[in-house]
This record gives structure tokens, C-alpha cells and sequence, in this order.
């Protein structure tokens, strides 16, 4: 994501020079910010929410659009309270200050870039919102509310703030070292699928691998799929916070990697399966959507294509054989799907980012004779990986001392619907 230069009481963090704007509002910039922020949001709720709760079975469906519903409410005031200070304030390296507590010193005229800083706060609300709801995928079935609300609110502070503070504040330990993540490849998706990996290491579904689990309603996530695809155009596009020939670039190649990933998903399924699934073509296009976020603002569409199809397959052996193997129990592939996605599109960001479309000095890929920026991309997801391994175990143990973690065997056989939410579909 690109970093720009706060206003006034709102000043953060300097800009590096080939992202530099003038803090002047134009009304242009802020309506597009306003509309991707709001496309963002619609990826959580209804988006994942309807993609995660069409995958489970019946008995379950309301418990996890329910995660996504309460992650939404919870990260928005965890958030204000003190997520956006720490994400985006202070000269550290590893993490912001306090200084902007309750959104201390937001005043209407503060500027971030050439849009309000408060528009600017929604717009990396609704990242920090989405990135722990992604995690629920992988402890799907198990999980008490009372614990994914208090996993949530320690992860969110102690996990995912530190990350965005390292990677796109201008002071920040990953930012500082060249690290390439325009949209949040290491923020979001490598962050939440280690996470997810993690969680779902508190123990396999009772009945797992003994008793089929397929998905309820492909509809539910067939629609679920369809709304992230859309929303994920805020995302990319949005991450250049203006309207101009970046955000339209970022889109051209968020299509052209998103469809290519659907179809090399669908196509190795195909080959090996005997058939083309609808749940492997939208598994294989968010694999795409995924792949594309950290390099959407540095390819151009033939880099994109390729990271496309790499991601649509390598993320289908992830998702099936190499989860078989080693036999842990992802629920919805949140490993499988954002974890290796984040890492295969981080890798080849720094293969393909190009000149052509970063301009000014900013530093270019492989294919332009930049060896060394495939190991700086290497090196922010070793740090990613670790940081979020890490934290997610620490916070974890601390949450299964204080309440426990898994509901019991009785509400887990009788369906997280009625026994947590006293609700059921019918």
C-alpha cells in the first residue's frame, strides 16, 4: 500500500520519494476512497461471511457468518480505541505509540495524502476488520465465541497492528528494508493464514477424516466469491489511495490474475479429478485475488497472468494433497488458499515488479535485473511467518488458560448453531 505523508495533527510517517503527494484534498481521490473503503467492508460482510458459512455444514452456517458479523463490530472499536495508533504512529521500527488513542488529534481538515485522514483511518479499518475473520476458516466447527472474541481482540493489537506498523508505516522495520506488499500479501494474507495454520493446530474436528463434511450450500459460496471478487477492486485498487492511472492499473491486474487462477485451479482439478468443481473454480479465484494483492500496484498484466496461474495451482496441491499429508485440520483452507497465496504472490512480486508501472526510483524486480528483491520479498515473510506463528500461539495459550478454546463434544456433534447461539437454519 502505498504510504503517504499525514497533515497537520495527523502527522505520522514521511513518505518514500516515489510516493510522495502533496497534502492538498481532491475531491476525486476522496470519493474513490470512500467508495473503496466501502467495497472492502462489503468483503467481509456479506462476502466471507456468505463464502466461509456456504462451506460448512448446516448445523454450523450461522455460527460462522455470526464470527464475521461480531469480528466486524469488535476490530471497528478495538480499532479506534488503539489499532490505528499503533499501526500508524510514532518512529519505531516494530510498533506505533499511544499518541493517537481514540483517534486522538482527527480533526475534519486533517489530511492523509490528498484525502481525509479519517477516510483513510475506515480505509485500513476495514483491512484490520477482514484479516482476522479470514483466521475463522481454519478452526471452523471447534472454536467457542467467547474465545474467537477474546483470540480477536488480543490477535488484532498484538499481531496484526505490528505487521501493518512494520510493513507499510514509514518507519517500520519491513518498510525500511524494501519490502514490496502494495495491498497486503504479508499484512493480511500470509498474517491470517499463519494464524489460521496455527489455530487449527487446537485440535482436528471430531470425526474428521472418518466422517464426510462437505459443504452445505455452494450458492451461499458461490455468492460469497462473487462479492469478494468485486470488493476486492477497493482493496487493490484502493490501496493507492487516488484515482488515477495506479488504481487503474492495480484493477486490470486484479481481473487478469483472478481469472487466471480460477481457471488453472479448475483445470488441475479437472485433470486429476475427472471433474471441474464449483468449489475448486472459486477456491482457485481467490487463491488469484490473493496472489495479485501485494504485487497489484508493481506488475503489469503479463506478470499478473503468470502469478495468476501459479497461484490457481500451487495453491490446489496446498489445498488438498499437502494438507492430506500432513493431516492438519484447515477447516476452509485459510492456510491453503491465503497463506501460500500470500507467499507465492510476495515471491513474485519481487520477480516482475516493474519499472513501467512503479516509475519514479522505485526499485524494480527480478525480470528488470533486481536479484536482490526476491530476498527482500523472502525476508518479509520469514519475518511475517514468525511474528504471526509466534503471537498466534502465545495468544492462544493465554486464551485456552482464561476460558478454554473448544466447545464441548456435545455442542460440537449437535451443531455451534444451537448449542452457542441458541439458533438454528432450517
Amino acid at each position: 500500500m502505498a504510504v503517504l505523508e499525514l497533515a497537520g495533527s495527523a502527522a505520522l510517517v514521511a513518505a518514500p520519494a516515489w510516493a510522495q503527494a502533496e497534502p492538498t484534498l481532491n475531491s476525486g481521490d476522496t470519493a474513490w476512497m470512500l467508495t473503496a473503503t466501502a467495497l472492502v467492508l462489503m468483503m467481509t460482510i456479506p462476502g466471507l461471511a456468505l463464502f466461509y458459512g456456504g462451506m460448512v455444514r448446516k448445523m454450523n452456517v450461522l455460527s460462522v457468518i455470526m464470527q464475521s458479523f461480531a469480528i466486524t463490530c469488535l476490530v471497528s472499536v478495538i480499532w479506534m480505541i488503539a489499532g490505528y495508533s499503533l499501526a500508524f504512529s510514532g518512529g519505531n521500527a516494530v510498533i506505533g505509540d499511544f499518541s493517537r488513542l481514540f483517534l486522538k488529534g482527527m480533526e475534519v481538515g486533517a489530511l492523509s495524502g490528498t484525502i481525509p485522514e479519517s477516510v483513510f483511518m475506515c480505509f485500513q479499518m476495514t483491512f484490520a476488520i477482514i484479516t482476522p475473520a479470514l483466521i475463522t476458516g481454519a478452526f471452523a466447527d471447534r472454536m467457542k465465541f467467547s474465545a474467537m472474541l477474546l483470540f480477536t481482540a488480543l490477535w488484532s493489537l498484538l499481531v496484526y497492528s505490528p505487521v501493518a506498523h512494520m510493513v507499510w508505516a514509514g518507519t517500520g522495520l519491513m518498510f525500511n528494508k524494501g519490502v514490496l506488499d502494495f495491498a497486503g500479501g504479508t499484512v493480511v494474507h500470509i498474517n491470517a493464514g499463519i494464524g489460521g495454520l496455527v489455530a487449527a493446530l487446537i485440535g482436528k474436528r471430531r470425526g474428521y477424516g472418518r466422517t464426510p463434511m462437505p459443504p452445505h450450500n455452494l450458492i451461499y459460496s458461490v455468492t460469497g466469491a462473487g462479492l469478494l471478487w468485486v470488493g476486492w477492486f477497493g482493496f487493490n485498487a484502493g490501496s493507492a489511495l487516488t484515482s488515477g492511472g495506479t488504481a487503474g492499473m492495480a484493477m486490470a491486474v486484479t481481473q487478469i490474475a483472478t481469472a487466471a487462477a480460477g481457471l488453472s485451479w479448475m483445470f488441475v482439478e479437472w485433470a486429476l479429478k475427472k471433474h471441474p468443481s464449483v468449489l475448486g473454480i472459486i477456491s482457485g479465484a481467490v487463491a488469484g485475488l490473493v496472489a495479485i494483492t501485494p504485487a497489484s500496484g508493481f506488475v503489469d498484466p503479463i506478470g499478473a497472468l503468470i502469478i495468476g496461474i501459479s497461484a490457481g495451482i500451487i495453491c490446489f496441491f496446498a489445498a488438498t494433497s499437502v494438507k492430506n499429508l500432513i493431516g492438519y485440520d484447515d477447516a476452509l483452507d485459510a492456510f491453503g488458499v491465503h497463506g501460500i497465496g500470500g507467499i507465492v504472490g510476495a515471491i513474485l512480486t519481487g520477480v516482475f515488479a516493474t519499472q513501467a508501472v512503479k516509475g519514479g526510483n522505485a526499485p524494480v524486480g527480478l525480470i528488470e535485473g533486481n536479484v536482490a528483491q526476491v530476498m527482500t520479498q523472502v525476508e518479509g515473510i520469514l519475518l511475517t511467518v514468525l511474528w504471526s506463528a509466534i503471537g498466534t500461539f502465545v495468544i492462544l495459550k493465554v486464551v485456552d488458560l482464561i476460558i478454554g478454546l473448544r466447545v464441548t463434544e456435545e455442542i460440537e456433534r449437535d451443531g455451534l448453531d444451537l448449542g452457542l447461539h441458541g439458533e438454528t437454519v432450517q
